[in-house]
């Protein structure tokens, strides 16, 4: 019996890596992405590990053109794909205030953080609306945005501005692809410890004792990433167009 196939973005490192790496335990052959090749050495060898078959699949997604050529060839040396994560994603070019953000620093997070999740997810859609509704398979969309989707932090407001982009993109996709029972997620993480957030996670450390979180304690990036299988496997049937926020209750309204 054939496997489910999932491309995850942003696959090299921190959520990325640890969402491949459970997906290959939960059953999944996979295809990881990073803008280099050399970057996928390291996870693809703990993929196999697991008995899972890997691809790296270098290419940059901000590229919209490269989009239908990676799926292409995942297709090819794997088999069709059943899941994509889009999990790529960048921050701002320098923390500051809004007055001062640069056009390049909006249009690179409004680039990879929102339009290059747009246009994977419709290469990537039309490709699963043509297979059969399968069990053993299961087909879905989840976008891994971030808590700034909802959440304002003024010094990052263009990286908050794309995390709301792609958190309608997924209700939009949602809406869409209903119908042909593919559900789409929007996985929210709030203060998750990775290379990414290193500079600034120990400040979080402290704000999430102080009381910034209901947990107080950061997350892990194997905390979303157990998430992440547990949608793409269909343990949440009967659901999709949900925000799942990954946050230790950071986002609970209270008084």
């Amino acid at each position: 019996m054939q496997r489910p196939v999932a491309l995850v973005t942003g696959a090299s490192r921190g959520i990325g890596r640890a969402i491949a790496v459970e997906l290959a335990v939960q059953g999944f052959d996979l295809a990881v992405n990073a803008s280099r090749g050399a970057d996928l050495e390291d996870v693809t060898q703990d993929i196999m590990a697991t008995g899972a078959r890997a691809m790296a699949l270098p290419f940059d997604v901000g590229d919209l053109g490269l989009h239908d050529k990676a799926l292409d060839q995942l297709e090819a040396e794997i088999g069709p794909l059943t899941t994509l994560v889009n999990n790529a994603g960048v921050g701002v070019l320098q923390r500051g205030d809004p007055l001062d953000v640069s056009e390049a620093s909006f249009d690179r997070c409004m680039q990879i953080n929102a339009k290059a999740v747009f246009f994977l997810t419709q290469a990537a859609a039309r490709r699963l609306i043509g297979q059969d509704n399968d069990p053993a398979r299961p087909r879905s969309i989840i976008n891994v945005t971030s808590s700034n989707a909802s959440a304002a932090a003024v010094p990052r407001s263009e990286y908050c501005a794309s995390k709301a982009a792609a958190a309608m993109i997924s209700k939009c996709f949602a809406a869409r692809l209903g119908a042909e029972g593919i559900p789409v997620y929007d996985v929210q993480p709030g203060l998750i410890e990775t290379p990414m957030t290193a500079p600034v996670i120990d400040s979080y450390k402290q704000r999430a004792v102080d009381g910034l979180c209901l947990f107080p304690w950061v997350g892990q990036p194997e905390d979303v990433a157990r998430v992440v299988a547990s949608l793409a496997t269909n343990r949440l049937p009967y659901t999709t167009g949900q925000v799942i926020s990954v946050d230790g209750g950071m986002l609970v309204p209270r008084f």
